[in-house]
């Protein structure tokens, strides 16, 4: 036999899905005892139900107010001495949904009505409310604020979804993130979780690389600790057609969208397309110092000291002796140089002769640019290629070369960062473990803006290759924690086209990824610069304490599932505890997320009392 419920009042008034309830008692307890279960008492954020027939509507309380018979307004002053029945207490209810056939459901189908009675909410009924579908899998994550129920998240409704973990510093996001995936791994899909899916975390702050972080198994996880202020740094593995990309190099180099992106354009569309080996980028550069010298006055005057100043860097300087001695004759428009006492000249737009080449020993310089090639890794031969592509697009003054030289000064930065922490590889099939800790802690900025998208882009398009038009057997996963460094909306604002592209890349991934299995998980501080497109288009949130009003202003604009009353409640939340709410959840839930006490992320708070007690 099913215990009565416990009833506080009756409906006096509705308004919408908003109802006012007259309480039949004062009593304001926060708990109360019901045949032997501890219930939450009729508390602001509290769930009460309201009996209609054999349907019980779901409600919160929004607010709670006493109307006072005894002392109107008319009195000179308020009597706050209590007078028997002078005082009536109304609290405020919002509507949630329905249980109906033992199962709870949002639904606008049922509405209070004046004279419904309200009881508190049974256990059993809690259970229907944060509980899940019958045979559901879920995980275990923490327990409700107000009514310490524990909350199990669905995975499929959950997992299978873009996630939105959020908070200010300090306030648990962190442990959360760590906590939701190491359960993952705890539960009974483990071994099927190795075998057809990978996860790829984006570490900016190192929080994730101990050694037993998400539990998954040395054997299951490769930390790539990216470091570029050592020699020494992990590697990534990094697909070649991704590097040698236009748009990537573009905003690896801070390219100036007049000038330098078009060159980029142009010189890496050239190297895609001929597949350089050592003699046919030999014979092309070489080419640009024939065409220079047969080329008269069209050429620019300082084209074949460029061309030398370049070549130098692959070919001993004594093979250039001959070619620096050429002199311009102006009044003949060609070059000039002296063999055995006669004065030769090198006609205008005609192929040097066998003796010129001999003579200039550029048939030498030619061999000595394909050895160098053959010889050098895939980002030295890039740059090599680069560099004969500045000299050859501004010797017919085309382009200028002066604007093309602040550029080079950032590719040799840039290239020595890079090769320090990628190796360029054919296939990436067996470079990356089922959990893959990428830490960017050490890096500099232009390679922690360039490896995430890089990576990214790279393994969404794996991804997308390997299902697109089958049935997806395996799937992506893709956590970024402190995501606002690399998805900042701010700067699609700077006229800039590169940063057009690193938003756009991740637009389409959020846009697409899901029907493909690739799932983002971002975790910030600052949700407010994030882009709004990718803001909108996650599925379930986690919301930790957060108080600046731009951040909440994003919530209230991006979260459709999330009420006015739980977005109030934000800024007073407590370390460690969040609002769930999403496509996973039937109503917004208060957790306390559950903090593991060993095995958690490297974000705990320093005690400064602690340390300076150490080291004394």
């Amino acid at each position: 036999m099913t215990n009565p419920s416990k009833k506080l009042g009756v409906i006096v008034g509705v308004d919408g899905n908003v109802s006012q309830v007259g309480m039949y008692s004062m009593s304001n307890d926060s708990q109360l005892l019901w045949y032997g279960d501890v219930l939450t008492g009729p508390k602001i954020g509290a769930f009460l139900t309201i009996n209609q027939n054999d349907v019980k509507i779901i409600a919160t309380v929004l607010s709670e107010k006493v109307v006072d018979q005894q002392n109107t307004v008319r009195s000179i002053e308020f009597d706050n001495r209590f007078h028997k029945d002078s005082i009536n207490r109304v609290i405020t209810l919002k509507t949630k949904g329905v249980i109906e056939e033992n199962k709870f459901q949002v639904t606008s189908q049922y509405v209070p009505m004046v004279g419904n009675e309200v009881t508190l909410t049974t256990k059993e009924d809690l259970n229907l409310i944060f509980g899940l579908e019958p045979g559901e899998d879920s995980i275990y994550i923490g327990e409700t604020l107000l009514e310490r129920q524990p909350i199990n998240v669905p995975i499929n409704k959950f997992f299978a979804s873009h996630i939105g973990i959020f908070g200010n510093t300090g306030s648990g996001k962190s442990n959360t993130l760590h906590k939701t995936y190491l359960e993952l791994f705890k539960s009974r899909y483990r071994n099927a979780i190795l075998d057809c899916s990978q996860f790829f975390v984006i570490d900016f702050n190192g929080e994730y690389t101990s050694t037993n972080s998400f539990e998954v198994g040395e054997e299951n996880k490769k930390i790539f600790k990216i470091n570029t202020g050592q020699v020494q740094s992990d590697k990534l593995p990094i697909k070649k057609e991704y590097l040698f990309n236009a748009d990537i190099l573009a905003i690896l180099f801070d390219a100036r969208a007049a000038t330098q992106v078009p060159f980029l354009r142009k010189a890496i569309n050239l190297w895609n397309e001929n597949k350089f080996d050592g003699k046919s980028i030999a014979r092309f550069v070489v080419g640009t110092i024939k065409k220079i010298l047969t080329s008269g006055d069209a050429a620019s005057s300082d084209a074949k000291d460029n061309w030398i100043e370049v070549a130098k860097q692959y070919v001993k300087n004594d093979l250039f002796e001959e070619l620096n001695k050429l002199n311009y004759h102006s009044q003949n428009k060609a070059y000039m140089y002296i063999e055995d006492n006669s004065t030769k000249y090198i006609n205008e737009k005609s192929e040097l002769d066998p003796n010129a080449l001999k003579f200039l020993k550029i048939d030498k310089i030619e061999r000595e640019i394909a050895a160098f090639f053959e010889k050098a890794d895939e980002i030295e031969r890039l740059k090599m290629h680069l560099k004969f592509q500045k000299v050859h697009q501004s010797s017919w003054k085309s382009t200028n070369i002066e604007h093309l030289n602040p550029l080079f000064n950032r590719i040799d930065s840039a290239f020595s960062s890079l090769s320090k922490v990628i190796n360029i590889v054919d296939c990436i099939e067996k470079s990356f473990k089922t959990m893959n800790i990428i830490s960017l802690v050490h890096a500099n900025q232009e390679i922690k803006r360039l490896i995430p998208m890089l990576m990214c882009k790279m393994v969404y398009d794996e991804q997308k290759s390997a299902v697109a038009g089958n049935d997806v057997n395996q799937t992506k996963h893709l956590i970024i924690d402190e995501a606002h460094n690399i998805l900042n909306s701010e700067y699609r604002n700077n006229g800039d086209d590169w940063q057009d592209y690193r938003l756009s890349v991740f637009e389409e991934i959020i846009k697409e990824g899901r029907k493909f299995g690739f799932y983002l998980t971002l975790s910030s501080q600052r949700p407010a610069d994030i882009s709004t497109t990718i803001m909108s288009q996650l599925h379930n949130y986690i919301i930790h304490r957060l108080v600046n009003e731009k951040d909440l202003k994003m919530l209230e604009n991006t979260m459709p599932t999330l009420d006015r009353n739980s977005y109030q409640m934000i800024p007073s939340l407590g370390q460690g505890e969040a609002i769930i709410t999403g496509s996973a959840m039937q109503v917004p839930v208060f957790v306390k997320v559950e903090k593991e006490e060993n095995n958690r992320p490297n974000s705990d708070d320093i005690i400064l009392t602690k340390l300076w007690s150490e080291n004394k």
